[in-house]
């Protein structure tokens, strides 16, 4: 009788991960993604935010005072969506909703001066999560790799 060769695991007994699939930028990006958003997620919800809060407050405060469909262009939130998340920070009194002069019909959303404290609050907390999930990069590497991700983001987002 001929025995079976053990299978190639580590030390520990784990399996490994087959390096075919570890040379896979698709592979690495879901992975990654599946990290950073739990980190981000979870970080955000220790200081009573979300990731979507973040992007509308950062949006109005950079791009200026925009209507609901502007928002959802700006950020990428469904606009079904961004009723309920620009509910919450209207109810914390983080932007403000005034009548369009031009068209009574829709609204113009504004950060308030306690959203523009409050991003500033949420830039900080996500430094510092940023700085977990980048841990292994040096400053330079850090630089590098946001600027390769943008240049990949940008190419897949133009109209084909």
């Amino acid at each position: 009788m001929i025995e079976a060769e053990a299978p190639n695991l580590p030390d520990d007994g784990a399996p490994r991960t087959p390096d075919r699939l570890r040379r896979r930028a698709s592979r690495l990006l879901s992975q990654l993604t599946t990290r950073s958003d739990r980190l981000i997620n979870e970080g955000l919800a220790r200081v009573d935010a979300r990731k979507w809060h973040y992007a509308v407050l950062a949006s109005l405060q950079d791009l200026g005072p925009g209507s609901q469909a502007a928002l959802s262009g700006r950020t990428g939130i469904y606009r079904s969506d961004l009723v309920g998340v620009l509910n919450e920070l209207a109810e914390r009194d983080l932007v403000e909703r005034t009548p369009d002069p031009r068209d009574q019909r829709r609204n113009v959303i504004t950060i308030s001066p306690s959203g523009r404290r409050q991003l500033r609050r949420l830039d900080r907390v996500l430094d510092v999560l940023h700085d977990e999930l980048l841990a292994p990069l040096t400053p330079a590497e850090r630089e590098q790799f946001v600027q390769l991700l943008t240049r990949l983001l940008d190419h897949h987002s133009q109209p084909s």
